[in-house]
C-alpha cells in the first residue's frame, strides 16, 4: 500500500526531467569518450544501471526515516570525510576517494545530501530563531564542518558548493547582512586583484560617504562608516598576501587568466581556450552527434567529466545547449515549487537545499566551461562522468521526491 502511494504521488515531471538529463548525459559521455580505451561510457552505463535499485531503496524507506536519523546520517558523512586522511586514495594530488579494488568512491558527493538533511532537521525545530546569534553559529557550524574536512583534501570545488546553504539559511530567517557581507567580500577581493589597493579603498570610501550623508542618524553613521572603512582597508591590503601565499600556483594562474592579466593558451589556460573553441564552433544547430571535430580529436582535456558541456555546445549547437539549460532550469523551478507546497518545515528546507545544490553545480560548471569562472573541478549534475557524482545527486533528489510523495500522509 505504501509503495502504491509513492507510485501514485511521486512527482513524475521531476522524474521525467531526471531521466532525460541522465540519458542526454550518457550520450555526450559516449561521444566524448568513444575513442578512449578506458571504457568510460561503458562504466557510466553501469553506474546508471546501479541508480535503478538505488532509487527503489530511497523510495522504499519511510519518509520519516530521513528526518528521524538525519543527525546520524550527517555524523556518518563527517566520519567518511575524516577517514580520507587515513585511508583515502590520492588521485591528481587530491585525497578525495576511497579505493575498493579498481573502483573509487568520493564521499564528498554524498555529504551534500547528508548536510542538507542535518540542516533541515536543525531548522525544523520550532525553537529555532535565526535572529539569535547562538542559533546562527550552530546553523553555520553544520554547513562549515564538512567544508573544513573537504578543503585540506584539497577539493575547493566541492567546498565552494556549500556556500549555497547561506541562501537557504537566509530564506529561513538568517539576517541579510550575511549575504551582503559575502557578496561585498568577493567583490572587494576581485577588485583588488584588478586595481591597486588604494584605488579600491578610495572607491569604498566614496560609497560609504554617500551612505553616510544619506543617513538620518549622522553621528552613528559616521562611527559605523569609519569602522567599516578600517575593516575594508585591512581586508584589501591582505588580499595580495592571501593570493600569493595561501592560494596555490595553479589557482593564481587561473585567476590571472580569467581576469586577463595573463595569456597562456598552451599551459594553464589550455582547457578553457579549447572549451571556448569547441562551444563556439557548434554554431546554431551544432555539427551533429559524433561529428564534433574538437571532441573526436580529444582537444578538450577531461571532456567527459567537468567539461562535458563542451560536447553539447559543439555537437548540438546553441539550440541544443538551450534545450539542456531549459531542462536544468525546469528541474530547479519544479523542486522549488514542490518545496513551497510541503506541509512540514523539514521537507521544505530540504527541498530548497536540493534546488540550491543542483543550481550552484550547474551555474559554476557552465560558467567554468565558457571561461567566466576559474576551473575548479565542479561536475555538471547527471551529465558528468562518475559514479559517485551520479549516485550522490540521485540520492539528493529522490529523498526529496520521497518526502513530497509522502506529504499526503502528513498533517
Amino acid at each position: 500500500m505504501k509503495n502504491q502511494s509513492v507510485k501514485n504521488n511521486i512527482d513524475w515531471i521531476s522524474v521525467f526531467i531526471y531521466i532525460t538529463l541522465v540519458i542526454l548525459g550518457w550520450l555526450n559521455i559516449y561521444s566524448s569518450s568513444l575513442l578512449s580505451t578506458e571504457g568510460t561510457y561503458q562504466k557510466q552505463l553501469i553506474f546508471i544501471g546501479c541508480t535503478i535499485p538505488l532509487i527503489f531503496v530511497v523510495l522504499f524507506v519511510d519518509g520519516k526515516f530521513y528526518e528521524k536519523y538525519a543527525s546520524i546520517i550527517f555524523g556518518v558523512a563527517l566520519l567518511s570525510l575524516a577517514g580520507l586522511f587515513l585511508f583515502g586514495k590520492t588521485i591528481a594530488g587530491q585525497r578525495c576517494w576511497y579505493a575498493i579494488g579498481s573502483f573509487t568512491l568520493q564521499p564528498s558527493e554524498f555529504a551534500k545530501a547528508a548536510t542538507s538533511l542535518a540542516l533541515a532537521k536543525y531548522l525544523s525545530d520550532t525553537q529555532i530563531n535565526l535572529k539569535d546569534v547562538n542559533r546562527q553559529i550552530q546553523a553555520l557550524a553544520i554547513v562549515f564542518l564538512p567544508v573544513l574536512l573537504i578543503l585540506p583534501q584539497p577539493d575547493p570545488g566541492s567546498a565552494l558548493i556549500y556556500s549555497i546553504f547561506i541562501i537557504v539559511l537566509y530564506r529561513e530567517g538568517l539576517p541579510s547582512w550575511y549575504v551582503w557581507t559575502g557578496f561585498i567580500t568577493i567583490l572587494l577581493f576581485v577588485l583588488t586583484l584588478i586595481l591597486e589597493p588604494y584605488v579600491v579603498i578610495i572607491i569604498a570610501a566614496v560609497v560609504l560617504a554617500i551612505i553616510h550623508f544619506k543617513g538620518r542618524v549622522v553621528d552613528r553613521n559616521l562611527l559605523m562608516s569609519s569602522i567599516l572603512l578600517a575593516i575594508i582597508s585591512a581586508f584589501v591590503f591582505s588580499v595580495d598576501y592571501v593570493f600569493d601565499h595561501v592560494f596555490k600556483q595553479h589557482h593564481r594562474d587561473r585567476f590571472n587568466i580569467l581576469l586577463g592579466k595573463t595569456v597562456d593558451m598552451k599551459g594553464i589556460g589550455y582547457n578553457t581556450n579549447q572549451s571556448e573553441i569547441a562551444i563556439g564552433s557548434g554554431g546554431w544547430l551544432g555539427k551533429g552527434f559524433l561529428q564534433g571535430t574538437q571532441t573526436k580529436g580529444g582537444f578538450v582535456p577531461e571532456q567527459h567529466t567537468d567539461y562535458i558541456f563542451t560536447t553539447v555546445g559543439e555537437e548540438w549547437g546553441f539550440v541544443g545547449s538551450l534545450v539542456v539549460i531549459a531542462l536544468f532550469v525546469g528541474l530547479f523551478l519544479r523542486v522549488i515549487y514542490l518545496a513551497e507546497r510541503q506541509k512540514t518545515k523539514f521537507s521544505r528546507v530540504y527541498g530548497y537545499c536540493v534546488a540550491g545544490i543542483l543550481f550552484i553545480h550547474f551555474f559554476v560548471n557552465i560558467a567554468m566551461v565558457i571561461g567566466i569562472f576559474p576551473t575548479i573541478g565542479v561536475p555538471l549534475p547527471f551529465f558528468s562522468y562518475g559514479g559517485s557524482g551520479l549516485w550522490g545527486f540521485t540520492i539528493l533528489l529522490f529523498i526529496f521526491l520521497k518526502m513530497d510523495a509522502n506529504k499526503v500522509n502528513e498533517w
